[in-house]
């Protein structure tokens, strides 16, 4: 038997004892070993194979699953340049904080530096993004377990495991674990696995993490929450114990929950209700990474600021001015329910006002195509927003709703695998599931409406934002009269494509609806995977949305 398909068999095993429940294949030579495995796991039911032609896809697929399951799930390629293709998807789950497993099966140790065919140094494409690295040889094959092979593979892969759910002590992330594999790659025979604990457990058991004690602060004092990006439940709990307000970025976990502040970042822009309501503190939960106003308050010298690092990867201190940087606090003493109720009141003011510009406007505004797509949303839905425009028009007019599950890639907020991340989103969690993203994040991974058909389905409707281009350049200062010559070609991008005639290429059914009442009607819940194009003007959009933050700045100011 190949020492290749006793490793990979062996993986796997270990891989379920762990809690891995899904896995995603890309084909190739050297992974022949765990493709084979992974199809023997499928077929006895013991996990969820997902298999896809491109690498970069199948990682952000598998993000996606993760975000849907909360599980550790595995990204298996071939070596060479296929690892490489992994790594936009590592860095982002590297700074969202998720367990991605990169599993690279390789060239064995003899054939490095050689000039063998589609041989590199995995480690070093990937290199410090992931949170730890681990290699495994199948040529180290003895006769029997006491060559110590077994408990090291499965230590190996248990730690992996473990790892990147943040064990011992630390934030989840990506590891690397590197497969040397030598021919042959193909099974001849009895297929063994070496011994594993008894009764199916993982070799290493997960212990949890060693938190500090929580920072008890005084909760009269004047605080804000931020909620960033991963914020989780104990932004709303603490808030809502002591009184305090959160401005709530849609993947906070926060964002619609009691406490929350509706159309924060125009709260957070009002100058003189600023001057009014002046913050003494801030309490940072996750990563705010979305509005230049609300992550202006990090920077401003006045307010002390409390980093609540809790799992993630990295603590949000822009303006380097944390003075605690803690794993939880408790507020004490009389709540201060006045002052959260003085920004909540603003924030519904500043709403309010936004949407009664937005009704005044020709459809499609697309602000007013954010906000209606969350409210239409099935209750209890799944929704990836994509990064750029959409994830920022739902923090500025959606209203919050309680109850969904709204998730972005703010990791890096990048526009990669936004498709692939959610059919991973819809596979990986069994609530109606939408995306909401933009022309560019679609085309960037068109391909991954391309779902083979011996693999799992998702239900998923793609909302389609097309204005032809980037259209968040069109807001920032590159979007200003001076840079008029250049703009279009060289920030706006604007590509031509047919979204239509992609969708019919691939097999998946496409509308465009007309009007609002028609986008509601198509956003209504429907088995399988579809597109829904909303076409819009990008011209509006800097215009616009001036006007809709001065009509809602001086709405928070008319207190």
């Amino acid at each position: 038997m190949s020492g290749s398909i006793e490793l990979a068999r062996t993986v796997v095993d270990e891989l379920v004892r762990c809690g891995v429940r899904d896995a995603v294949l890309s084909p190739g030579s050297r992974s022949g070993p765990m493709a084979f495995a992974l199809a023997d796991a499928d077929a006895a039911g013991v996990l969820r194979l997902h298999v896809r032609v491109d690498e970069r896809g199948a990682a952000f697929l598998a993000l996606g699953l993760i975000r849907g399951s909360g599980r550790p799930v595995p990204v298996v390629c071939t070596s060479g340049t296929a690892v490489a293709n992994l790594h936009p998807a590592v860095l982002e789950a590297r700074h969202a904080g998720l367990p991605l497993l990169a599993v690279t099966p390789d060239r064995p140790a003899e054939l490095h530096g050689v000039g063998a065919n589609q041989t590199t140094l995995h480690d070093r494409v990937l290199g410090g993004s992931v949170r730890w690295s681990g290699r495994l040889a199948s040529r180290d094959v003895g006769e029997s377990d006491a060559s110590g092979q077994g408990p090291y593979w499965r230590a190996t892969v248990a730690r992996a495991v473990r790892e990147a759910e943040g064990l011992p002590r630390g934030p989840a992330g990506p590891v690397h674990l590197n497969l040397e594999m030598s021919e042959p790659l193909v099974p001849a025979g009895e297929a063994p696995v070496r011994p594993g604990r008894p009764s199916g457990r993982a070799w290493l058991e997960a212990t949890g993490l060693t938190p500090g004690p929580a920072l008890r602060l005084d909760a009269y004092t004047p605080t804000v929450v931020l909620a960033g990006d991963g914020a989780g439940a104990e932004a709303t709990e603490v808030a809502v114990r002591a009184g305090w307000p959160v401005l709530a970025e849609p993947s906070s976990g926060a964002w619609g929950q009691a406490a929350s502040v509706p159309s924060a970042p125009y709260v957070a822009a009002a100058a003189g209700f600023q001057a009014r309501h002046r913050a003494e503190r801030l309490v940072v939960f996750g990563r705010p990474t979305l509005s230049r106003s609300v992550l202006r308050l990090l920077t401003d010298p006045r307010p002390e600021v409390v980093v609540v690092a809790g799992a993630h990867p990295e603590w949000p201190d822009p303006g380097h001015r944390a003075s605690d940087v803690v794993t939880s606090v408790a507020p004490r003493g009389e709540p201060r329910f006045s002052w959260q109720a003085s920004w909540r009141a603003a924030g519904a003011r500043a709403w309010l006002a936004a949407h009664e510009m937005l009704d005044d406007q020709e459809w499609p505004a697309e602000p007013d195509v954010a906000a209606t797509v969350v409210a239409a949303l099935p209750e209890g839905a799944a929704c990836l927003l994509g990064s750029s425009q959409p994830v920022r028009d739902v923090f500025l007019v959606a209203a919050p709703r309680p109850g969904l599950l709204i998730v972005a890639n703010r990791g890096l907020s990048g526009i990669d695998g936004t498709v692939s991340s959610a059919v991973g989103l819809a596979l990986g969690q069994p609530r109606p599931t939408y995306a909401l993203l933009g022309d560019l994040a679609f085309w960037h991974d068109a391909t991954g409406l391309l779902v083979g058909p011996h693999e799992p389905r998702p239900d998923l409707c793609l909302v389609v934002v097309n204005n032809d281009g980037g259209g968040i350049f069109g807001l920032l200062e590159p979007g200003e009269e001076d840079y008029a010559g250049v703009f279009e070609r060289v920030f706006a991008t604007p590509t031509g494509g047919d979204v239509g005639a992609w969708c019919a290429a691939a097999g998946v059914p496409h509308e465009a609806p007309q009007s609002r009442d028609a986008l509601v009607a198509a956003l209504a819940p429907r088995p399988g995977l579809r597109v829904v194009e909303v076409r819009t003007d990008r011209a509006r959009n800097r215009a616009l949305h001036a006007e809709l933050r001065a009509a809602a700045v001086a709405a928070v100011e008319a207190e």
